[in-house]
């Protein structure tokens, strides 16, 4: 962490194993310590935990070099970034929770979906509040109303359940 004092950056590559720290806590004391330090975390698996740590991204260690500029580039531009594969397992991973709620009952206002499908463009809560003429307040209120209706935990799982669930085109 001290490396960061010494040499500022705008995204750090958060390997999940390491020694001394591991990735999670060293993605929460990025995310608390310096807000503007965007984290995308490099893994063989899809660790939903580093999203609640402050993750803006996720990549296999085994990504191609243009995957990797891709994902800096959208999450330096303020959104997300889910490798495919990634995003596949979570996928596989939610299947119980998307089994659990009917979609025939979730009843999403227009705004909800509108917010819904700029989440799953990758956008930023401050993009999406800019787009619809909204307060960035009012869409964490949105994104914490489709979370709950949805019954996902974290921005993955609600991509995810939009995804399979057809919610979005």
């Amino acid at each position: 962490m001290s490396l960061l004092t010494k040499l500022p950056c705008d995204v750090v590559l958060m390997d999940i194993e390491m020694p001394g720290i591991n990735g999670f806590d060293a993605t929460r004391i990025i995310s608390e310590q310096y807000p503007k330090v965007k984290v995308i975390s490099l893994s063989m698996y899809g660790e939903e935990d580093m999203i609640e740590a402050g993750a803006r991204g996720f990549l296999l260690k085994s990504s191609e070099i243009n995957e990797v500029s891709e994902a800096i580039r959208r999450v330096m531009q303020g959104g997300t970034y889910f490798s495919s594969d990634i995003l596949y397992n979570v996928l596989k991973n939610i299947h119980t929770v998307v089994s659990k709620t009917d979609t025939q009952a979730l009843h999403l206002s227009q705004r909800e979906k509108e917010v819904l499908e700029l989440i799953c463009r990758g956008k930023s809560n401050q993009e999406i509040a800019d787009q619809l003429f909204i307060s960035k307040r009012t869409v964490e209120k949105h994104r914490a109303n489709l979370l709950a209706k949805t019954n996902t935990k974290n921005t993955a799982q609600l991509v995810m359940f939009a995804v399979e669930n057809k919610l979005i085109e």
